[in-house]
């Protein structure tokens, strides 16, 4: 995706998505300080919301928390079914980027009711019904975006988060982004081979694969509102325990910063087994596939490899003559609170 040309530019969807660059730069992991103070005393942490606003955000938080050992159990779901848990020993943290959304509302609204103390809001809007619901809401610095498919708001979210477990790890997040906003610059703008974009364009499902860190689950979701394709997230190895009956030679297959004992079998099955094509997008050239290569991030990498999936989509919906900002049914505010429950 080249930044300054107006085949791009011409986009809201590309020009937020360039937006992130800045949003890592002026990023303050110090606003949460004070919140991860109370989060650590309760040990339990439930980040729910739908959509973009929790696949990435929530599941990056936990894999870090795992990843750390933190004595913090880090859990999410959808708003409606963690509306089935008993979540009076959890602090919550609710996802809505319009504030709006309908289950999120409904959940916070139930926990206040409920006089939970540790409510907390995340959302794109300030003085929404969200936050009036809460005991505390962060409001993000990056504004609403105009295109339908978020971008720099699922990034600026899952930065909130993980300063909130960065400082319960003790770790400087401020070190660990520095960078970041060149590094992501640089994966926006990495040029994707041709022939990828043509096969991916041909393909009849687009699959990501990788690790439940929501990344390649995210890119999934974009794939949908952005290229108009199917597509579907593999989670692990799940991409060579079955689903290979179904594939087609035409598909493709990404695979997000793969792990390298896992290559083999990924080429074995899929590549060689099937006749698909199978790309890696990674910081390194991965042996034996394809490998659109970004620069190291560290313990941002997650956002690195985002980066370079949302660049790679732009060019298969371009390829495919679509209107990055205009899509056909998806909605800017999936289920919008109207004050009525379903019955």
């Amino acid at each position: 995706m080249n930044t300054k040309d107006a085949k791009y530019t011409q986009f809201a969807l590309c020009r937020e998505m360039m937006d992130v660059v800045g949003v890592a730069k002026t990023f303050d992991p110090a606003r949460t300080a004070k919140v991860a103070r109370a989060l650590a005393r309760t040990r339990r942490l439930m980040l729910t919301g739908e959509g973009s606003s929790r696949i990435f955000p929530a599941k990056n938080a936990r894999r870090k928390a795992l990843a750390w050992g933190l004595d913090l159990q880090v859990v999410t779901d959808g708003s409606r079914q963690a509306a089935t848990y008993d979540l009076s020993k959890f602090a919550t943290f609710l996802a809505s980027n319009s504030g709006r959304t309908q289950e999120v509302v409904v959940l916070a609204k139930a926990l206040q009711a409920a006089g939970r103390k540790h409510v907390y809001g995340l959302t794109a809007n300030a003085g929404t019904i969200l936050e009036a619901s809460t005991t505390s809401t962060f409001v993000l610095t990056c504004g609403w975006e105009q295109a339908v498919a978020a971008t720099k708001s699922v990034a600026e979210q899952a930065m909130i988060y993980q300063s909130i477990i960065s400082h319960i790890a003790g770790r400087d997040m401020a070190a660990d982004m520095k960078g970041l906003d060149r590094k992501l610059a640089k994966a926006l703008a990495v040029e994707i081979p041709g022939a990828i974009v043509r096969k991916a364009a041909a393909a009849g499902t687009i699959y990501f694969a990788g690790y439940n860190d929501g990344v390649a689950e995210e890119l999934t979701l974009k794939t949908n509102e952005i290229t108009r394709k199917r597509s579907d997230f593999l989670e692990g190895t799940y991409a060579v325990h079955g689903i290979e009956e179904i594939m087609d030679r035409r598909d493709i297959v990404f695979v997000v910063d793969p792990i390298r004992e896992e290559v083999g079998k990924f080429v074995d099955v899929l590549a060689k087994g099937v006749g698909l094509t199978v790309v890696a997008i990674a910081n390194r050239p991965v042996k034996g596939l394809e490998t659109i290569v970004v620069p190291n991030a560290g313990e941002m990498n997650p956002y690195v490899f985002l980066a370079a999936g949302w660049n790679l989509l732009v060019e298969i919906g371009l390829a495919l003559g679509i209107n990055l900002d205009k899509a056909e049914r998806a909605r800017k505010v999936g289920n919008e609170f109207t004050g009525k429950t379903a019955k």
